[in-house]
Parts: C-alpha cells; sequence; structure tokens
C-alpha cells in the first residue's frame, strides 16, 4: 500500500468507513514513538466515545439489567484485553507506524498499543463524522462479544451468587474457614471449606491466594445445592 492509499483504504476496506479528513486517521494509526502527529490525544477523546457507544448498546440490549449490571457487562468490552483482540481481528496492528525501537520489540503485536491505537481510531471517526458515524462502527466491531455476554445474574462473582441463592431460600449462610496455606509467602496455596450447615453440605476449595480458594468452594457448592431439593424450598 502506497503512502498515498494510506490510511484511507485500510479505514474503508477493514473498519467499514469512509474517512473524510485522512490526517485524523494518520494520527490515530501513529504510536507516539514514531514522527509526527500521534494518537495520545485521539486516544483519550476516544475511550469516552467507545463507553459511550458501548453503554447505550448495552442499555439497549439488557432492558433489565441494573446500572452494576451495566458497569459489569461494560467493562468486559471496553478493557484492555478485549479491545486489542478487537484490533486484531481489523488487522490493526499491521497497519499501524511505530517507532524503530517499537517496531523492532514487535510494538505492534502489544495489547496496550493495539487498545489504544482503536481507542484512538474511534476517536477519528467521531471527529470526522461525529457519534453518529462513530456509534454504528461501534456496535458492528462489537456486535459479536455483546452477543456473546454472559446472562446477567452470571456477572456476579460464585461467593455472591451463593450467599443470594441461600438467602432468598431463608437458608443459612455459608462459613468459610482456612484448612491449609502452603508454600513460599509470595507462592502460597491456599485450602478452605465451605459449609452450608442447615443442608449439610460442605466443599473445598484450593486457590493461590484465600478469595480464590474461598470462590472455587463456593462455585462447587452452588454446583451441590443447585440438585439438592432441601434448598429449593421457598423463602
Amino acid at each position: 500500500m502506497t503512502s498515498a492509499d494510506w490510511p484511507g483504504r485500510w479505514v474503508r476496506e477493514r473498519v467499514g468507513y469512509e474517512p473524510r479528513d485522512l490526517s485524523l486517521f494518520r494520527a490515530a494509526l501513529t504510536h507516539r514513538s514514531a514522527s509526527g502527529p500521534n494518537n495520545e490525544r485521539l486516544e483519550f477523546l476516544g475511550d469516552a466515545v467507545l463507553n459511550l457507544a458501548i453503554a447505550q448498546r448495552l442499555y439497549e440490549a439488557f432492558p433489565q439489567a441494573s446500572e452494576g449490571d451495566l458497569s459489569r457487562l461494560r467493562a468486559r468490552l471496553v478493557s484492555r484485553e478485549p479491545l486489542a483482540e478487537v484490533a486484531r481481528a481489523l488487522g490493526l496492528g499491521e497497519s499501524l507506524q511505530l517507532g524503530s525501537g517499537e517496531l523492532s520489540s514487535g510494538g505492534f503485536r502489544r495489547q496496550s498499543i493495539l487498545a489504544d491505537a482503536l481507542e484512538a481510531l474511534c476517536g477519528a471517526i467521531f471527529l470526522d463524522g461525529g457519534l453518529a458515524a462513530a456509534q454504528p462502527v461501534i456496535a458492528r466491531l462489537f456486535a459479536g462479544r455483546i452477543a456473546a455476554l454472559p446472562e446477567v445474574g452470571e456477572l456476579k462473582d460464585a461467593k455472591t451468587r451463593l450467599q443470594e441463592y441461600l438467602q432468598s431460600r431463608s437458608l443459612t449462610l455459608p462459613r468459610y474457614a482456612i484448612l491449609s496455606a502452603q508454600g513460599e509467602q509470595h507462592a502460597q496455596t491456599f485450602e478452605v471449606s465451605c459449609e452450608v450447615p442447615e443442608l449439610g453440605r460442605r466443599v473445598q476449595g484450593r486457590g493461590s491466594s484465600r478469595r480464590r480458594a474461598e470462590q472455587e468452594a463456593a462455585e462447587r457448592m452452588l454446583a451441590e445445592i443447585e440438585t439438592d431439593p432441601r434448598a429449593d424450598r421457598p423463602a
């Protein structure tokens, strides 16, 4: 691709947007390690545009979700890892302009650089065509990920879900206890128990922290009591 073609052709073919001001998109696809205008300011703007567009789409797609649920769903889409994955799917890394140092160290594959560039791209589309142009592009880029989001009830961690499950059935809350902590302080493995006395149930969990071990134990407890008819009695 010649310099005259960059980045208009890429934006049209891969993003599905017809750019008007190519200077915006040149900056969006230029890392600060390269010479010339870079994407730092566009990244700042694009972060806000992306969050707004995703928030609106989630608001429409999950009409029964609470504010907290919507925030948790949005976090699954606009954090660094999923943004970088969307950028990779676009082949954005191969179109980035990087300084020689970043280029030689594989910066076009780095998660943070890809995520930042995607945000900058959203900022460029917003400045070029307004929110009305940016929203459908973002909705299209994230459509598959939004469709694959879990049910709202699955967003809460296992300990919270177990507590709510038991409370809704007027059952006693679980009891957690550390059974062992092995290994050096910086690399310990914890084993904990989770007990629901009223059901006569007790399971164990392991993890690299007490919290992770408790979460695993809670997940196992949920799996057991969901098949226990005593746990299904009405409140």
